[in-house]
């Protein structure tokens, strides 16, 4: 099921004199991990601001759910969570203050103990959030999105500024929410978190949807079709590059792997940052 159906969407900051976005047309199925990559300033932020209705005057259709946005009313927030890239919270309060503030604001409401021991910051729930590093912060903000048990996140640079292990620890949680039927819509820089996380990916540049598929197929069509296989000879680190295509019947990789002490073999599996660098044309 199609949960946003987007067509020729086109929006303007006022006094601007282009469209940051231009006829953009896609969908997010429901369940689905959705990622909209593109360099800032290319209209990433704009296009999430734009479905969660924080920014209206756009031109264009958008169904959510079959339904035109614009006919919803503030009861759509309830099954929404939406974590923004710089985390704003109330310094002066606890970390669980903080979560029961906002918890509050919804009918549905989630464990904030809960949240804070799934995101590691139970121990630390009575301090202030000043007191809180960077990292505290982002992760307080990744469940803040979560207090009202939401359908459908918007995250935004999620793991940004956090350590591997944390970071780790969100992607998971993020795979999990998925996993139990949410969709998440995910802007974010870290090619990392996209080839981890996204069923699907939308290359945003010159403020269209330039090109749109699963990592693995997009890898696929832009990467090389070969193997590096890099070996001892004489005790010298040597390599050959061999084809993919009829790789079983070929002679020579045949006897090398036979006879050769083999250091590494890597196929020419294109990374997701440099399909991003060669897709993106915007300038910075």
């Amino acid at each position: 099921m199609k949960l946003y159906e987007v067509k020729n969407l086109s929006f303007s900051y006022p006094k601007s004199n282009r469209d940051i976005i231009a006829n953009v047309d896609f969908d997010v199925e429901e369940g689905e991990i959705y990622g909209l990559l593109g360099r800032s300033g290319a209209g990433k932020s704009t296009t999430q601001k734009i479905l969660i209705r924080l920014l209206t005057g756009y031109r264009g259709t958008i169904l959510f759910k079959g339904t035109d946005l614009k006919t919803y009313n503030n009861s759509f927030y309830e099954e929404v969570g939406v974590g923004f890239e710089m985390p704003v919270h109330f310094s002066k309060l606890t970390g669980r203050e903080n979560l029961l503030y906002f918890s509050k604001l919804y009918k549905n409401r989630a464990d904030v103990d809960d949240l804070l021991s799934q995101v590691g910051l139970y121990e630390d729930r009575n301090r202030k959030v000043g007191e809180y590093s960077k990292g505290m912060k982002v992760r307080l903000n990744f469940a803040r999105a979560l207090v009202n048990n939401p359908k459908l996140l918007f995250l935004d640079e999620v793991t940004n500024g956090l350590d591997p292990g944390n970071a780790k620890n969100i992607k998971t949680m993020i795979g999990k929410f998925r996993d139990n039927g949410g969709t998440v819509f995910l802007t974010t820089h870290l090619m990392n978190d996209v080839e981890e996380l996204c069923d699907r990916v939308a290359f945003l540049s010159g403020g269209q949807i330039v090109e749109t598929d699963t990592p693995k197929n997009l890898k696929m069509k832009y990467g090389k079709r070969t193997i590096k296989v890099e070996f001892k000879e004489n005790g010298e680190l040597m390599d050959k590059t061999f084809p993919l295509e009829n790789l079983g019947t070929n002679e020579d990789f045949s006897e090398l792997i036979k006879n050769k002490e083999i250091e590494t073999a890597h196929t020419g599996e294109t990374r997701l940052e440099e399909i991003f660098i060669d897709i993106v044309k915007d300038k910075l």
